[in-house]
This record gives structure tokens, C-alpha cells and sequence, in this order.
């Protein structure tokens, strides 16, 4: 099953359960046990009326609606391939619904279903109130291999179809699309059920509250759910109402920030520490019991520890947890990249599906790793990533797809595995051999009689096996996978998903402008930069909003918060990297939008979406609070809030980004490492940045450094009517520009630029200071830096000719080259 690990949020509920389920055993909605949840997931199904050899899902459909989904689906081209049983001699589909109309690969999956879907929308829930019906409600993605089960099982079937169609309006959703809509019903299903995931099925009272949910539902098992939810609706409504009314309670309750307010800090980020550090498992990696998904909030998390206190028993846990997902089967060791989780504790077996946010994330995570552990080979699979992205995962202007799935030729799996005959014909029986060995390829196999490639440990300790060094195994392990590549390209490949989210497009493009930066790679921040310039012309509305996807040349579905933060971080990125004006104001153009769509005035914090998403009312209107498979939008946005105010001075990103904080302290209290990325931003806000680039009086004065072995370079640029005072000040009460190891003062010897002489309008008296852009350099003594040069302490004060700013002590953390 595509499982939801959004475990954090069900303790919340553990009062109200007890209640529904008390409810469920009442009667109300007594199921047999062959309805018990199973541990999969997927959904879709209709009616006629013939046209151009397709029939029209829908009974009694107009001839205007008959005309546009004709239309619709010849406007589709030679090329489109319907994606369903019911085909005629000629390859046209038998029946034709209105998912044909929408820019969704998911939605377009089930287009030809027998089943009268409805997009998610005013229509759908006018149509339930005057026909009285209740709502089905199928939410799932494009590459979800339980949806498509489900799809296969359910929604192809001509009388579960019809059972949908006769007592149900039936609505499904792309919950990449609508991630609020998803949020809200996953948040019921998981409050119901005590769990949650795709293919999700929810039942919904015309006004769109949830009274029953699940997750993917046997054929038969859906079919008896269908008679026992119409039945139950036709005899007691009234018991109906009254939980739905309670579930849609316990959905506004979930996503409300409120309690009592307290200042965040070192308490709340020690307890988060604290909860990661006991779940990590120390034996394969990773945090809890399989599945196991990769959490990369709380791997940003520990870093960001490790890298601002040199915590490291945190960076031991990120870098072991590295370590083991970089070797298991998780990570796709043939083309780069990594699978979205493994269903096992070894990190061997993949769900296979690959997802762009995942790719993001751990782009920037393995550099922040190889930035602190000098470890290559965490580099070597960013890269790899990063370029797997770049080649199988980018439309030919620079946007980037969202996933590719699972399956192909009709299996789990199949395209990614191999056998030893498989190998050997490729690599030749002597490359082969080695192969077999380096990555565990067995006659047997791991995975229905076929091998997922993976290693024993990381490529260092697997080389001393075979008498190599690091080096030397990773070039042959490059040659095989070359080889082996350019094969398993010829395989029917799972289908991928061609939707550009502007969400994940801002996270791959941040990955990008940090990899292109930290790597000294110009085409990474090349890519960057096209991309963003893709979202722009086509995701960027003339009213300053955003659209939130672009499938098959338009531009659709209005943007969430998520968008907009990812999207204005991609852009500070840039504006970091290039000192560009252009993405400064792009970024504070979205973060002006952002504040004004999606701010909760009342209790703080953002909503998700629009209080009504296509003309229909959520149960409530929802907020993403817990950091999970990405970090939330508000997590982000605080962050970003923080990095505006240190790059701009202005106070009011200061004072939204307190708000945001002080709005989730309640929150935070109860579960702090449920907010990993939010406290990552907290930190950011309360402490200032760290690493080798930083802003310092207002965002006047930008700082970046840069160490090789034997020499550190400082360069400072002060923008224009500014100064800060010299390393020498002509007075003695002017606080002087001092460079330095934190607790060693003497331990660098630096060389500071001649200053400046002037006399400025405040001061008659001469003054020493640096304008402009200036460089502090300084020679390295053997044994100096470590990996990072951590605790590097630059002091300075800046001044303009009318105020001067309190002196500051920035702290940089500076990789070694």
C-alpha cells in the first residue's frame, strides 16, 4: 500500500477514536469482518449513452456535455492511449467520463472507467444534494501502485461500476493537485481508522463531511461496503449526520493551532533531539520500524545540528542513516536517485516509484552530509541524483516532472531488477562476477526470483573486500552502471508522470542553486535558473498568484501555501547564488501574495489552500502543521521569513516569522521532532544561519568564505553607502572588523585590506573603514580546519553616513575544498 507515515498527528485523536468507533459498533455502519482494512490501496467505475463508439458515463448526459467530452477526447491525438479493459476492435474506449477534461495524468487514468466520475467540484456536490446520494470519494496519484489495483479490480468493473453509479456520486482526486482536499479527508480517514494511504476511499454527506473512510478495498469487500453505505444511507440519515458532524469536528480540531503561547528555543529543539535520537535505529539506519520512509525533515534536522553546534551524536545518526539508504535497494545504484520508501527494515526492498520531492530533499541533504563528513560518496549520489533528474525527469523547457511509477508491463518492479544472465550479458562473465558480489545478485534473487541491486555498506569498506581503494571501485561501478543503464532504457519503463507542480519545482530548483554553488558546478545553477524561468512564464498569473500545475501545455488548478514558499525559497536561493535582483523580487512579490491568501488572521499560521478549492466547501479549512514526507509549507515559509529579514532589514518578515513560530508553540510542545524542519527555520530566526554564506546588518553586508586546505577566504560585499569600521579603527571606541576561530584567536594569522581614509558627515575626525567589496584572507596551520571549518567568527559593525547598526558577530561554517 502507499502508506501516509503521518503517525504524529493520530495521537491527537486517540479520545475522539474511541468515540467513532464506539459509534461504528452501535450499528450504524457495523461491518463484517471480511471488511477489516487490508494493508493495500487504489480506486474508479459507470453508465451510457452511445457516441462516436464510445459510450458517455452518465446516464442521462446533455448533448452539450455529450459534444465536449467527445471533443475532449479527439483533442487528445493519435497518440493517446486510453487506459482501460473496455476497448473496441478499433483500440477507442468503450466509455468516456468526465475526467477526460482534466489536465491530470492520475484523473485521465480513469477517464475510460465505467464508472460516472466527477472531477472534485461544485458540480459533483449540487449533483449529490438534488439527487440525494452520498458522496464516493477516491482520492490517489498517478504512480500509486495500489490505485492502479484498485482501478484494475474496481473501477474496470462493470457492476461495481454501475452499483457507483445507481447510488453514489462518485469523485476522484489527484491529491498532488488538491493537497488540501487530500489533507482533509486523510485526516478523517486516519482519525476513523487509526491509519492512513493511498488509494484513499471516503464516504461524504453532500455537504462534503466524512462519515466512513478507508484505504484500498478487495472487489468484493468494496462491493458489500457499496450495499451496506447505501442501505445504512436510505435507513437511519439522521445517525449519519450526527458523526459526520463529529469527524468534521475532529478535522478542524486536528489542524487548529491554539493552547497557550510560550517562547520557543533550546528546550523545544533538545526535546526534538531527544525523540529523534531514541527512535533511531542504530543497527540499519533510519527512525522506526518498517516501512521505512527516508524522513528527510528530521534528517535536516540533525544536521542542522551537527553543523551549528557540532552536535555528533546527531551527525553520526544522519550520516549512518545515509550510509545504509545510499547502499540498500532504496537507492536506485543503475541510474541514480532513490525509490520513495522501503517495505522492509534493511532498506532492500523499494516501493519503486520515484518521486521528484524526494529527489530534492535528498539532493541537499547528502551535500549538507558530504559538507560535514568529507564523505565522497555522499557527493557522488547527490550528483547522481541530481543528473538523473536532469536527464529522465525534465520537459524539454526546463520544468521538472513529478514521478515515475511503480509498474511496468503491468508489475512491481520490473524494470528495475535483474538477473545474473541478465548481468552477465551486459558486463561479460568477468565484470559480472564482481558485480554479483558488489551487489548482492544471487540465482536465487531478492525480489520474485530477480535481484535488487544494493551493497553491503558503503563503497569504502566494500572496496578493502577486493583489494581497491574508494576510487578505484567507484569507476567500475560508474562503467557497470553505464553499461547496464543503457539496457534497462530498451525495457518498457513505468510511466511517468508529466505534471510540473510549482510545490516540487521550487524544491528541485533550491537542490540545484545550493548543488551548482557548493559543487562548483555552473550547469546545475543553469538548470535552476531555466526552471525557474519555466514556473514563471507559466505557473505566475498576471494578478501576481500562482498555478499550482502544468500538464500538456496549460497552466491549471490554483495555487496552495506550499507553492508559493517552495516556490519564493527556490527563487532566495537563486538571488543567493547569482546576486541577481531579479529573483529578490520574485521571491518577495510571492512572499507579499502568500502572506495575503493564505495568513490565518485569527489564530495564526497559514492554511493550506482557499477556504472553498473549485467552487466546494472543505469540512474545514486546513492547516499542514507536522512536518512528514517534506517540510510543511508553514515550516518553510518560516524559514524563509527568517532569511528575508536577515537579507532585507525589513522588520515585518521579522515580526510575521515570530508570529508563525509563536502560533505553533502550543503545537510544538507536545511533540516537538513532529516539527523538525519548523525548527530548523526556528533556529534560522532565533540564532541566526549558518554555513559558509551570510547576511549581516540588515542584509547591507553579505559575507561568503571559502577554505582549501592551506588558505581561507573571506570576501565581504557592503552595499553601496555603507561601511563597516577597519581592522585598525583610528578610535578606539569604534568597534573594530575582526576575524577569528571561536575560543582561538591567535590560531589564524589574517591579512586584512588597507582601508579606506574618509570623513563622513556625522564625525569630523578621520575614519578607517572597508566599502565596497574587500577580502580577508588568512594561511592555515597544519591540522587546520577540520571538515567544516566550524566556528569561524567574523565581527563587524556597519554604518551609513546618517545611523550606525549595533555591532554583530557573524558565525561561519565553511566547507574545505
Amino acid at each position: 500500500m502507499n502508506i501516509d507515515h503521518r503517525s504524529t498527528a493520530l495521537g491527537v485523536h486517540s479520545k475522539l477514536q474511541r468515540t467513532l468507533t464506539g459509534f461504528a459498533l452501535a450499528g450504524v455502519l457495523l461491518l463484517p469482518a471480511a471488511f477489516a482494512q487490508t494493508e493495500n490501496g487504489d480506486a474508479e467505475g459507470n453508465n451510457s449513452a452511445a457516441i462516436a463508439g464510445a459510450e458517455i458515463v452518465g446516464g442521462a448526459v446533455s448533448a452539450e456535455l455529450t459534444e465536449k467530452l467527445k471533443e475532449a477526447y479527439l483533442m487528445r491525438g493519435d497518440d493517446y492511449e486510453p487506459r482501460t479493459e473496455h476497448v473496441r476492435g478499433d483500440g477507442s474506449p468503450v466509455y468516456i467520463n468526465r475526467l477526460i477534461l482534466e489536465d491530470s495524468p492520475y484523473l485521465l487514468q480513469h477517464a475510460h472507467n465505467p464508472v460516472n466520475w466527477y472531477p472534485w467540484g461544485e458540480e459533483a456536490f449540487n449533483e449529490a444534494r438534488e439527487q440525494n446520494k452520498p458522496v464516493f470519494l477516491s482520492i490517489g496519484y498517478a504512480t500509486c501502485h495500489w490505485c492502479h489495483v484498485m482501478e484494475r479490480e474496481s473501477f474496470e468493473d462493470e457492476t461495481i461500476a454501475a452499483q457507483l453509479n445507481r447510488d453514489f456520486i462518485s469523485i476522484k482526486v489527484d491529491r498532488e493537485q488538491l493537497p488540501d482536499v487530500d489533507a482533509t479527508y486523510m485526516t478523517a480517514v486516519q482519525t476513523m481508522t487509526g491509519r492512513g494511504g493511498w488509494p484513499m476511499s471516503s464516504f461524504l454527506q453532500p455537504d462534503g463531511k466524512p462519515f466512513y473512510g478507508g484505504t484500498y478495498y478487495p472487489p468484493a469487500a468494496f462491493a458489500n461496503l457499496l450495499g451496506q453505505i447505501a442501505g445504512v444511507w436510505a435507513e437511519d440519515p439522521v445517525k449519519i449526520a450526527e458523526f459526520a458532524s463529529q469527524v468534521s469536528d475532529a478535522i478542524d480540531q486536528s489542524h487548529q493551532l491554539g493552547g497557550q503561547a510560550h517562547q520557543v528555543g533550546e528546550r523545544e529543539i533538545a526535546q526534538a533531539r531527544a525523540e529523534l535520537l531514541t527512535t533511531f535505529d542504530n543497527l540499519q539506519g533510519g527512525f522506526g520500524p518498517a516501512p521505512k520512509f527516508m524522513r528527510e525533515p528530521a534528517l535536516f534536522f540533525l544536521l542542522e545540528l551537527a553543523q551549528r553546534n557540532s552536535d555528533v551524536a546527531a551527525l553520526d545518526a544522519a550520516n549512518f542513516t545515509l550510509q545504509r539508504i545510499s547502499a540498500g535497494g532504496i537507492h536506485d545504484h543503475i541510474a541514480g536517485g532513490f525509490h520513495r520508501y522501503a517495505v522492509d527494515h534493511d532498506w532492500l526492498v523499494p516501493h519503486f516509484e520515484k518521486m521528484l520531492y524526494n529527489q530534492a530533499a535528498m539532493a541537499r541533504i547528502l551535500l549538507q552530509a558530504a559538507h560535514l563528513t568529507g564523505e565522497p560518496e555522499h557527493e557522488r549520489s547527490a550528483r547522481r541524483l541530481l543528473d538523473y533528474v536532469l536527464r529522465e525527469m525534465t520537459n524539454e523547457n526546463g520544468g521538472f516532472y513529478s514521478a515515475t511509477d511503480a509498474d511496468s508491463e503491468g508489475e512491481e518492479g520490473t524494470f528495475f531488477v535483474w538477473t545474473p544472465a541478465e548481468i552477465t550479458e551486459v558486463l561479460g562473465s568477468d565484470d559480472a562476477k564482481l558485480a554479483f558480489e558488489v551487489w548482492g545478485v544471487t540465482e536465487e534473487g531478492n525480489f520474485e526470483s530477480a535481484n535488487i541491486l544494493h551493497l553491503r555498506g558503503p563503497i569504502a569498506e566494500v572496496a578493502e573486500d577486493y583489494g581497491l581503494n574508494a576510487e578505484q571501485l567507484t569507476r567500475k561501478l560508474d562503467s557497470f552502471s553505464e553499461k547496464l543503464l543503457a539496457v534497462r532504457n530498451t525495457r518498457e519503463p513505468p510511466l511517468t508522470d508529466t505534471k510540473v507542480i510549482t510545490e516540487w519545482n521550487g524544491m528541485m530548483i533550491t537542490a540545484l542553486a545550493v548543488a551548482g554553488d557548493t559543487l562548483n558546478e555552473p550547469r546545475y545553477i543553469i538548470a535552476a535558473k531555466k526552471a525557474a524561468g519555466f514556473i514563471w512564464e507559466h505557473n505566475h498569473r498576471e494578478n501576481g498568484e500562482l498555478w499550482r500545475a502544468y500538464f500538456d501545455g496549460r497552466s491549471s488548478i490554483d495555487a496552495s501555501q506550499a507553492d508559493y514558499a517552495y516556490m519564493a525559497q527556490a527563487m532566495l536561493a537563486l538571488h543567493d547564488v547569482t546576486s541577481e535582483p531579479v529573483w529578490m523580487e520574485r521571491t518577495v512579490a510571492m512572499v507579499d501574495t502568500m502572506n495575503q491568501l493564505f495568513w490565518d488572521t485569527q489564530d495564526g499560521g497559514y492554511f493550506i489552500g482557499a477556504e472553498s478549492v473549485a467552487g466546494a466547501l472543505l469540512p474545514a479549512r486546513p492547516k499542514d502543521l507536522h512536518d512528514n514526507a517534506s517540510p510543511t509549507g508553514n515550516s518553510v515559509a518560516l524559514q524563509l521569513l527568517a532569511r528575508l529579514w536577515f537579507r532585507t532589514g525589513e522588520e515585518k518578515y521579522r515580526q510575521r516569522a515570530q508570529q508563525l513560530l509563536t502560533a505553533f508553540s502550543s503545537n510544538l510542545a507536545q511533540g516537538p521532532s513532529a516539527f523538525s524542519y519548523l525548527l530548523v527555520g526556528a533556529s534560522e530566526l532565533l540564532y541566526g544561519e549558518t554555513g559558509a554564506r551570510q547576511y549581516a546588518a540588515r542584509g547591507k553586508v553579505k559575507i561568503e568564505a571559502a577554505a582549501t586546505s592551506t588558505k581561507l577566504t573571506v570576501r565581504i560585499d557592503i552595499a553601496p553607502g555603507w561601511h563597516i569600521n577597519a581592522a585598525e579603527p583610528l578610535q578606539d571606541y569604534l568597534i573594530n572588523t575582526n576575524l577569528a576561530l571561536a575560543g582561538d584567536a591567535a590560531a589564524i594569522a589574517v591579512q586584512y585590506p588597507d582601508p579606506e581614509l574618509r570623513v563622513l558627515g556625522f564625525q569630523r575626525a578621520e575614519l578607517a573603514l572597508y566599502e565596497g567589496e574587500i577580502a580577508l584572507q588568512a594561511s592555515l596551520p597544519a591540522g587546520i580546519p577540520a571538515r567544516p571549518m566550524r566556528g569561524l567568527e567574523l565581527q563587524l559593525q556597519a554604518c551609513s553616513d546618517e545611523i550606525c547598526l549595533a555591532p554583530e558577530t557573524v558565525v561561519l561554517n565553511v566547507p574545505v575544498r
